[in-house]
């Protein structure tokens, strides 16, 4: 009779990602997502999980300035890299995207706002001034259920004079 040999235990990479300004370091399994890293090894719930397919867009997170479905991101591509969170964006405070989508209705369940927030922010810090097509795109991997976007869609816009008034 053969014996059965054990199970080895899952392999791991050693993950080094700099998240919100702090160097942090993890062993991971290599199949892991960054959504799954932020929410359960990091605490960060802020970054939404949902449909986990990159159709939602509530776990939109930066990666080195760009937004990425941190659900479609293998933790081991983000290695080296700068993550921002929701959390992220607002160690200060509320930030002006944030408090645009706050005055304007921008949201209802909230459910979808992080990751709006995140796009609008990625976009605002390339383009100060987006014409409606530029937001359009912006926002075309964020999805709600509860609003019908014309809170949003306001959020966006006085955002955008907002930053203008700010910038002169």
């Amino acid at each position: 009779m053969s014996e059965i040999a054990p199970v080895s235990a899952e392999p791991v990479r050693f993950l080094n990602i700099n998240v919100n300004g702090k160097p942090t370091a993890l062993e991971i399994p290599p199949a892991k997502r960054l959504l799954h890293v932020l929410r359960d090894d990091l605490g960060l719930t802020g970054t939404k999980r949902s449909c986990e397919m990159g159709r939602c867009g509530a776990c939109m997170v930066l990666v080195d300035g760009k937004p990425v479905n941190s659900c479609l991101a293998m933790a081991y591509q983000c290695d080296g890299k700068k993550v921002t969170t929701i959390e992220g964006l607002s160690e200060g405070g509320l930030t002006p995207v944030q408090q645009c989508f706050l005055e304007e209705g921008g949201y209802q369940c909230g459910y979808c706002t992080p990751g709006m927030v995140v796009s609008v922010t990625a976009l605002l810090a390339n383009n100060p001034s987006p014409s409606d097509a530029d937001i359009e795109e912006a926002l075309s991997g964020n999805l709600c259920r509860c609003t019908g976007y014309g809170g949003v869609w306001r959020s966006v816009h006085k955002a955008i004079a907002l930053k203008k008034e700010q910038t002169g």
